[in-house]
C-alpha cells in the first residue's frame, strides 16, 4: 500500500460535481488538495446560464437538468446537507404529440410522474457555487488542462498547461481524475502506458452528455400552461425530439428541448439556422406565441472539446454499471478515477457523480491512514511528518 507525503497535496484534475465533492470530502478531513480545471469556470457539464447565456445563480440548465431523491437518495442528502432548495419538474397540463409533418400535434391528459423530476432552485449549478464555497480558492486553479502524468518511484508528475499557456507539472502520490474516462484516455498521455484492456475500456464507456444538444426559447411568460398545456411535447418529426417547461423558480420562463438531430447531421448545420427550425416547431406543437421569443439558447455537448471526443458523435449510448477496477498496475496504487460514468450505481447522473466521488474518497483516506491519523472528531491530524517525506 501506498502512502502519501503529508508535504504533497492531493491532486484533483476536473472542476464538475464530482471534483468538487472529492475536493469537498477531503477538505473537510483536513486533507491538502489542489484542484486543475480545464475551463475558465467550476461545473463541467454543469451549467446554468441567463437568456444572454452568461452564467447565472436562477439560470437555465444547459447540462442535466433533474435529480430523483426518491430513487437517489444519497443524493437527496448530499442536496440537504448542502441546504439547497429544489421543486417538482412542472408536469401539470396537457401533453403535445406530434407523430408526423401532415398531421396536427395530439393533445392528451395530464400524465402524473412518479417519483417526480426534481430541480435545484436557481439552477443545478448551485450545487457547483454551494461546494466552491466550502473550499479556498488558493487551491483551485482554473485554465489548467492536463495533458500527461509520469510515475516516477513513489510519486508521480502530473503535466498541464495552465491558463497563460505555459507548461507546468505538479508532483504528488495521490491524483483523483474527475473526468470522464473516454475524455481522460483521448487527452491524458500516461508513462508508463497503461495496458491496453483499460484504455479500450476508457475508450468504449459513453460520456454522459456528450452526445447531446439542449435549444431553448425563453419568453416573458409560460403562455402554454394558460392553455392547458404542461409544456411537455414528444415529436416523431424534429428537430426537437423532447421538450419540456424550464421556467425557472422565479419564473423566468422557457421551454427546452433535447435535438433528435445526431450530432453528425447538428454540424452540417449553422446555429441560426437550427434555432430558427426549433422555434417554428415550438410554434406548431405551442401555438403561434411561440414564434417570437424574447431569446434563444444552444447547448451542443458533442462540439464541446472539454466534454467530448469523436467517438461521441457516433454514439449515443448511456454508461453502464461495471465494478472493475478502473485502472491497472503499477498505476493503482497512485491514481483514481471519479468521473460519474465510473459509479457503481447511478453512471452518467449526478447522483453517479457523487457516489463515484465518494467512493474515491473512501479509498483515498484508507491509502493515506500510514500518514494521517483521523481524530475521533471527525477531523485529522498530520501525524510523523518528517518519517512520511
Amino acid at each position: 500500500m501506498s502512502s502519501v507525503s503529508s508535504d504533497r497535496p492531493v491532486l484533483i484534475v476536473g472542476g464538475g460535481l464530482a471534483g468538487l465533492t472529492v475536493a469537498h470530502r477531503i477538505h473537510r478531513e483536513g486533507i491538502d488538495f489542489h484542484l486543475l480545471e480545464a475551463r475558465p469556470r467550476l461545473g463541467g457539464r454543469i451549467l446554468s446560464v441567463d437568456g444572454s447565456g452568461q452564467i447565472s445563480v436562477d439560470g437555465f440548465d444547459l447540462g442535466p437538468s433533474w435529480f430523483w431523491p426518491d430513487m437517489q437518495p444519497a443524493l437527496g442528502q448530499f442536496v440537504d446537507d448542502l441546504e439547497l432548495a429544489f421543486f417538482p419538474q412542472q408536469g401539470h397540463g396537457d401533453i403535445v404529440f406530434h407523430r408526423r409533418a401532415d398531421e396536427m400535434p395530439l393533445r392528451f391528459g395530464e400524465m402524473t410522474q412518479a417519483p417526480p423530476s426534481m430541480r435545484l432552485v436557481g439552477g443545478t449549478a448551485s450545487i457547483i457555487s454551494s461546494l466552491a464555497a466550502r473550499l479556498p480558492e488558493r487551491s483551485i486553479e482554473l485554465g489548467a488542462r492536463a495533458t500527461g502524468v509520469r510515475l516516477d518511484d513513489s510519486e508521480a508528475e502530473l503535466s498541464f498547461i495552465d491558463a497563460g499557456g505555459s507548461e507546468r507539472t505538479r508532483r504528488s502520490s495521490q491524483i483523483v481524475f474527475a473526468l470522464p474516462p473516454r475524455l481522460l484516455e483521448e487527452t491524458v498521455s500516461f508513462t508508463p502506458l497503461i495496458d491496453e484492456a483499460t484504455a479500450q475500456r476508457w475508450r468504449d464507456t459513453p460520456t454522459w452528455m456528450a452526445p447531446h444538444a439542449k435549444f431553448f426559447a425563453v419568453y416573458e411568460r409560460p403562455f402554454w400552461r394558460e392553455k392547458g398545456l404542461s409544456g411537455t411535447a414528444q415529436s416523431m418529426v424534429g428537430p426537437l425530439s423532447e421538450v419540456h417547461d424550464a421556467t425557472t423558480a422565479s419564473g423566468n420562463a422557457a421551454p427546452f428541448g433535447f435535438l433528435g438531430l445526431s450530432a453528425e447531421q447538428r454540424r452540417l448545420m449553422k446555429e441560426d439556422e437550427i434555432a430558427a427550425s426549433c422555434i417554428r416547431q415550438l410554434a406548431v406543437l405551442f401555438g403561434p406565441e411561440a414564434s417570437r421569443p424574447r431569446a434563444t439558447l444552444f447547448k451542443d455537448w458533442s462540439s464541446d472539446p472539454l466534454t467530448a471526443t469523436i467517438r461521441d458523435r457516433t454514439s449515443i449510448d448511456h454508461p453502464v454499471v461495471n465494478r472493475h477496477p478502473w485502472i491497472d498496475a503499477p498505476w493503482r496504487g497512485h491514481v483514481l478515477l471519479a468521473g460519474s460514468e465510473t459509479s457503481a450505481s447511478e453512471p452518467g447522473y449526478l447522483a453517479g457523480a457523487v457516489d463515484a466521488a465518494e467512493r474515491a474518497v473512501a479509498l483515498l483516506i484508507s491509502r493515506m491512514k500510514d500518514t494521517f491519523v483521523v481524530s475521533s472528531g471527525g477531523s485529522s491530524k498530520r501525524d510523523n511528518q518528517k518519517a512520511a517525506i
